[in-house]
């Protein structure tokens, strides 16, 4: 493993540093994708395009995980700077390409119309060796194998958790002028503890290399512990905390004191009007004096300056 951990991290140093177009970047993978094997080319480690056979042409996410950006350094957190971060994305797509997959698939689509397929060990070798994170696109939890296989590389210091892991990591940015339905504009969170997504809305317009980061707060459990009191007996929040029990309820205080968005206790068509309600609680000063302190952070680039020769400079 430490071999093969090398010679990735070689082969990424010398595809970053070269000027000229590495054969690399017309790779191919053998696949086994539902029983049959066709060549796949992975641009990067959680996504390939199908080059052959029954799906030949498709576009393929990989689901059940996440490797950070690979099309520029745009992740940080902790001690890491943005280069470091790269270097690691570019790994996973490299692990990715060094092997042979099983995989399979029903054809269903993302909300960008990449093709989900699961390929049950790679998504497990790539979150072990720390190349990537355990992720669901909801409410629920990953895997329960990916994320045992989380806590070892985050215990163990692995790739992306070397330096630490963040409560949250920031998985993709999305300025206001997106929001083309009118359904709101939203950044995506993923619990480094078991892989549940959070929606982050917000109403703000990023300007292109703008580098965003989601906060966490100091937190005094004795204050919460008075806000649970005021909050049952306030009759704008009592209602969304009327189903839960007081430990429960006391989490969706916490963790808003903590992360500033509403927890899954919540149903989702409420946590909006909720979020309102303790922000405006938060901007009084009831949570007390509470620290703020950087996790996860991105740099905002727009889907048409990420690749080829009209980059945004923060990416060259």
């Amino acid at each position: 493993m430490v071999v093969g951990a090398l010679t990735l991290t070689v082969a990424v140093a010398t595809s970053l540093s070269s000027p000229t177009p590495s054969v690399a970047a017309e790779s191919q993978t053998k696949v086994i994708l539902n029983g049959k094997p066709v060549p796949v080319h992975f641009n990067d480690g959680d996504s390939f395009r199908v080059l052959g056979g029954d799906f030949n042409g498709s576009k393929a996410r990989l689901s059940g995980y996440n490797t950070l950006e690979s099309y520029g350094a745009v992740h940080q957190w902790g001690s890491w700077d943005l280069h470091e971060l790269y270097v690691l994305a570019k790994m996973g797509t490299y692990n990715g390409r060094d092997g042979i997959w099983e995989c399979e698939t029903d054809g269903a689509t993302d909300t960008y119309g990449r093709m989900l397929v699961w390929c049950p060990k790679l998504a497990e070798q790539q979150i072990r060796m720390g190349y990537a994170h355990a992720m669901s696109i909801d409410d629920n939890p990953a895997r329960p194998e990916l994320v045992e296989a989380q806590r070892e590389a985050i215990t163990k210091r692995r790739g992306i958790w070397a330096h630490g892991a963040p409560e949250f990591v920031l998985t993709s940015l999305h300025s206001k002028e997106e929001d083309v339905d009118g359904h709101g504009t939203y950044n995506r969170l993923v619990s480094s503890v078991d892989g549940h997504s959070v929606k982050w809305r917000h109403s703000t317009r990023y300007a292109e290399c703008d580098r965003v980061c989601h906060y966490e707060y100091s937190v005094d459990a004795a204050v919460v512990d008075e806000l649970l009191i005021a909050a049952k007996a306030d009759p704008t929040i009592s209602p969304f905390l009327a189903a839960l029990s007081n430990a429960d309820a006391r989490t969706v205080l916490y963790d808003f004191a903590k992360f500033r968005h509403i927890n899954r206790k919540i149903a989702e068509d409420q946590r909006d009007s909720l979020d309102d309600l303790l922000t405006a609680w938060a901007d009084a000063g009831k949570f007390g004096a509470q620290k703020r302190t950087e996790g996860a952070c991105m740099l905002h680039v727009p889907f048409d300056r990420r690749f080829g020769g009209g980059k945004a400079e923060c990416l060259k």
